[in-house]
């Protein structure tokens, strides 16, 4: 019995596609994870290296200062995120979530590559500074039509009745790739003095992203396009999903993410150079202490999204809205020059963020209809990123540099409070069609 029909509505005499199968779907998760851990590694690596490439891209006189503009090109980055949610989250739902991932993955290489390559402030002055704010920008336009077509492509390929497990893989791709970029930091901390990592050191990770990339890419040649996009393009449904629905949805997604990524980007970017520059504790240790925690985080992402599939999105939310608002502050105050504080303070603080990160890519994806899924999560879950976590190191760094640490724990709690409300308002929506999304 052949495994290709027609698609309901297709024109007459069009060629039938083949049903992708479980076996392929599996290998299309794969190479879609491959190629996110890599992109977010490459993401991450500029806040592993920040302190160094501020002394390299900047006006090194002012440490202070050059640090601050450091991370203030690291939230432009984020800033340029829901430019490129909306352009290839539309692209996505027109001509496919594949073109998109293959896409996103050879502009995010591009910028590596130019960061690797590029001449510091010693040699050419403010260009420097300009030529890696353009690089960062091309980065996070293409990083925001990565996640938002990875979330998408990942809850539709994924079998309803566990979604939540499978789409729990995009969060492991997160954890994995910041993993990833804090281990390379490690090991190029530990092999290389201080002065080397400074001069030519810190650009290794961008190369070493932008080399690896090639192998990401071509795992993605042979993904299978989602099934849900194939038959929402063959279909004759013309009409458009009612306006205020898909209103109402972003800024349910825009007000639920705040907290989670916030949050996320504390104690993943900013928490490690917090203890470094603040406390006094080795680079080194700090990342490697941030790598085992996000290890220990990643290892339970599976069993939040399995658990979801079970008792439903919303409890899980509710959860880290109220684990999070508690534990801020505390887990703050923990951190010393000890490396151990540092590994306590945020191994307990990213388990708790894995909780709804592990439950993002089904619960977006389940909010909006198919014709517009992508450009809407690529909106909402964008602006809620750039808004409120990539700014989260440079408030987290300002708010110290002004003897207000206090405030970032207060502003993460009171985002983690608006988490809790957006997730009491949406509906529970585990298990459902995607098609009736």
């Amino acid at each position: 019995m052949s495994n290709a029909r027609t698609e309901p509505g297709a024109a007459a005499g069009e060629r039938a596609h083949p049903r992708p199968t479980l076996r392929s779907r599996r290998r299309s998760l794969f190479a879609s994870t491959v190629g996110n851990v890599l992109e977010w590694y490459e993401w991450s690596a500029y806040a592993v290296f920040a302190p160094f490439i501020a002394t390299v891209m900047f006006n090194p006189s002012d440490q202070v200062s050059a640090l601050l503009s450091t991370l203030a090109v690291f939230a432009v980055g984020f800033l340029m995120r829901p430019l490129g949610g909306i352009v290839f989250g539309r692209i996505a739902d027109r001509r496919g979530r594949k073109f998109v991932l293959v896409t996103t993955m050879l502009m995010m290489a591009a910028g590596s590559l130019v960061i690797g390559l590029m001449p510091t402030y010693a040699s050419i002055g403010a260009w420097a500074s300009f030529i890696l704010l353009l690089a960062r920008m091309a980065q996070g336009f293409a990083h925001g039509g990565e996640s938002a077509t990875a979330n998408t492509y990942v809850a539709e390929i994924a079998p309803s009745e566990s979604r939540g497990l499978w789409g729990s893989i995009v969060f492991v791709a997160i954890f994995g790739g910041s993993a990833l970029a804090y281990s390379v930091g490690g090991a190029v901390t530990s092999v290389l003095s201080d002065s080397a990592v400074a001069e030519w050191g810190w650009r290794i990770p961008f190369l070493l992203g932008a080399f690896l990339a090639l192998a990401a890419l071509w795992l993605r040649r042979s993904m299978d396009e989602s099934e849900v996009f194939s038959d929402e393009r063959s279909s004759d449904g013309t009409q458009p999903p009612p306006r205020r629905q898909v209103v109402r949805a972003v800024l349910l997604v825009v007000a639920m993410t705040s907290g989670i990524t916030a949050a996320h980007y504390t104690w993943t970017s900013y928490v490690s150079t917090y203890a470094i520059t603040r406390m006094g504790m080795d680079a080194g240790v700090a990342y490697w202490c941030s790598v085992a925690a996000q290890c220990i985080a990643l290892t339970t992402l599976p069993l939040w999204g399995r658990v979801s599939d079970r008792v439903g999105r919303r409890p899980m939310m509710l959860t880290f809205a109220v684990l999070m608002t508690a534990l801020q502050i505390p887990l703050t105050g923990l951190i010393g020059s000890q490396g151990w504080t540092l590994l306590v303070a945020s191994s307990v603080a990213l388990v708790v963020v894995a909780i709804p990160g592990a439950l993002l890519s089904a619960t977006m994806s389940e909010s909006f209809p198919t014709r517009v899924r992508t450009q809407a999560i690529g909106f909402a879950y964008s602006v809620s990123v750039a808004v409120f976590g990539g700014t989260a190191p440079y408030l987290n760094q300002l708010f110290v540099e002004f003897g207000a640490a206090r405030l970032s724990s207060l502003y993460i709690m009171l985002l983690c409070a608006f988490t809790g409300i957006a997730c009491y308002l949406m509906r529970e929506t585990r298990g459902i069609d995607l098609k009736d999304a």
